[in-house]
């Protein structure tokens, strides 16, 4: 049997382990060995911490890092604040008895814009929102205040399947019991989902915020299709994985920099890094708590 086990581990672990380091931990690895060196000249030159120093020392590189990071906040938070609510929402319906018959067609319905490409979802979004012939006659993508709110919600849309099915499970597991008694103490539907349901999968909202965090903090992909490297107007859609792009292989008038753009990388790396460890170390303690 142990043989068996060991051989499964290697058939289906290696391979994704190898997948990982290939795709994953060594592109990392090397953007961080590159972010402390120069290589403009034909010998790569150790320079430390310079590359770190420049970007957030430099008025034209700094501006355009906080500007970036500050946009990225706000692409998070309205993921975070909109997403997740509505996922809970569409959840709780699922799982209501109301759509009992109809729950598989419509956990589908709502969870396709998951599996779409960012491309055919932009290219929707720009027909629908259209201010010629869309459904809106105001410039949503054109207007500083309203472009990154516009295309936060389009990804809100194409994504809120994803919590909706974390939460869904979570309330399928609700043990039944539990429920059964709550009835017959006299429990209406409301009341039992506040009372009951909400606080007993509570701990799925941390696990999905964490998750939002990582993905909104790596995201490049739907921004990058609406509005390309440069994300305008005035690069208030700009986001980190947009800034990374742009300064690494160069783009609307911005010159490439390997050694910056390596930076770059670290740094949301890290940025990420340190949210997520905080996150995860809070959890341990709390659970380390439970056992004793």
């Amino acid at each position: 049997m142990r043989r068996a086990h060991y051989r499964y581990f290697l058939a289906f672990t290696l391979p994704a382990l190898a997948v990982y380091v290939l795709f994953a931990a060594l592109p990392l690895l090397n953007s961080m060995y590159y972010s402390l060196f120069d290589t403009d000249g034909d010998v790569a030159r150790f320079v430390g911490l310079d590359n770190y120093h420049y970007l957030f020392t430099n008025p034209t590189t700094s501006e355009r890092f906080w500007n970036a990071l500050v946009n990225n906040l706000e692409f998070f938070a309205i993921h975070l604040l909109v997403e997740v609510p509505l996922g809970l929402l569409l959840a709780a319906l699922l799982t209501s008895g109301r759509l009992r018959r109809s729950t598989g067609l419509y956990r589908t319905l709502l969870f396709i814009p998951t599996t779409l490409s960012v491309v055919i979802v932009g290219f929707i979004w720009r027909l629908i929102i259209n201010p010629l012939w869309g459904l809106v006659d105001y410039p949503l993508l054109g207007t500083e205040t309203t472009a990154l709110p516009t295309i936060s919600l389009m990804s809100v849309w194409q994504y809120v399947g994803i919590p909706m099915i974390f939460l869904y499970a979570a309330l399928l597991a609700v043990p039944s019991d539990v429920l059964e008694a709550a009835r017959v103490e006299g429990a209406g539907g409301w009341t039992t989902f506040w009372r009951i349901k909400f606080p007993l999968i509570a701990p799925q909202f941390g696990l999905i915020a964490i998750l939002t965090y990582i993905w909104t903090f790596n995201g490049f992909d739907l921004v990058f299709a609406l509005n390309g490297s440069a994300p305008g107007p005035n690069y208030s859609t700009d986001i980190l994985g947009t800034l990374f792009y742009r300064t690494f292989f160069g783009s609307s008038g911005q010159l490439a920099d390997l050694d910056l753009g390596a930076t770059v990388a670290s740094v949301i790396f890290l940025i990420i890094l340190v949210i997520t460890g905080a996150y995860f170390g809070l959890l341990h303690r709390r659970l380390k708590s439970y056992e004793l």
